[in-house]
């Protein structure tokens, strides 16, 4: 079974746990070691930037 291709690019991944300041785990012990509360906080702060980038474009 194949895995899924993320819909969030490695650099926004790594800005957005940069700003929630668990980076430096990630840099240490990889994503697999980031808590499930922080993975849902970086998906929430994801959406608020795209509606913040989409909120300023036409259409």
């Amino acid at each position: 079974m194949s895995r899924r291709k993320g819909v969030m690019s490695e650099s926004l991944k790594y800005e957005i746990a940069r700003e929630l300041g668990v980076f430096d785990t990630v840099s240490k012990e990889g994503w697999g070691s980031v808590s499930s509360r922080d993975c849902g906080n970086m998906v929430r702060l994801a959406i608020e930037m795209a509606n913040r980038n989409s909120a300023g474009q036409p259409g």
